[in-house]
């Protein structure tokens, strides 16, 4: 038999980063876009992971690093268009993350009409907190989220919050591409996204659930 590869570790091996863009009414607001009636994806590689420990990288091309803090959903097995009421089925469970965006670059390519690509997936631009099995949080649409950077309070927000429900975009999502064991689905961000600057320290947390802490890097390539 095969040896199951722990979940535990699923940025080690899991496959793909799916995220959601405007699934928060508050940040729709701050960053002057519209709420749209479907979800905006966009997607991150796996070499974007940054575990706790190591540190957040700031891309070279970028001079305005963002975080956008989010509740990742887990992936337990594999799932093609999948019903929204079976979609909470197919979860193992949920990781803290941070959607590190590189606003300058973003900027510019909304105003040219280009892909996110290199605003959004770069080295280290998803830093995750430990894994949180399913048991653990009974409702996930009933957590508060916030970070810190340098001990000041930056983003406070409720997952009750969410636009688009956590089946709705399983299901959504499934029935593009399809979803398998590992993969982790990055939910939005909540209001009170900010810049950050080498050497900064960002903390963050799930409330009575997980934190994590990370230090902002800017590498010599």
């Amino acid at each position: 038999m095969a040896v199951t590869r722990p979940l535990s570790r699923f940025w080690e091996w899991g496959k793909n980063i799916v995220c959601v863009g405007r699934n928060y009414a508050d940040h729709v607001r701050e960053m002057q876009s519209a709420v749209l009636s479907e979800p905006v994806l966009f997607l991150k590689p796996s070499t974007a992971y940054a575990p706790e420990g190591s540190p957040v990288l700031m891309p070279a091309y970028s001079r305005n690093l963002h975080h956008e803090l989010e509740l990742g959903v887990v992936m337990g097995k594999r799932c093609r268009a999948v019903p929204e009421a079976a979609a909470m089925d197919y979860v193992a469970g949920y990781a803290l993350c941070l959607d590190m965006t590189a606003r300058d670059v973003q900027d510019e390519c909304k105003k040219k009409g280009l892909p996110w690509t290199l605003a959004k997936s770069f080295t280290a631009s998803c830093p995750v907190s430990a894994f949180v099995p399913k048991e653990k949080i009974p409702d996930p649409h009933n957590l508060k989220l916030w970070l810190k950077v340098n001990g000041e309070l930056r983003q406070e927000g409720e997952t009750s919050s969410m636009i688009f429900s956590i089946p709705y975009i399983i299901s959504y999502v499934s029935k593009i591409m399809t979803l398998e064991e590992g993969d982790i689905i990055l939910t939005g961000t909540p209001k009170g996204v900010g810049p950050v600057k080498e050497n900064d320290e960002i903390q963050a947390g799930i409330h009575g659930v997980v934190s994590m802490k990370f230090k902002v890097e800017r590498p010599e390539y």
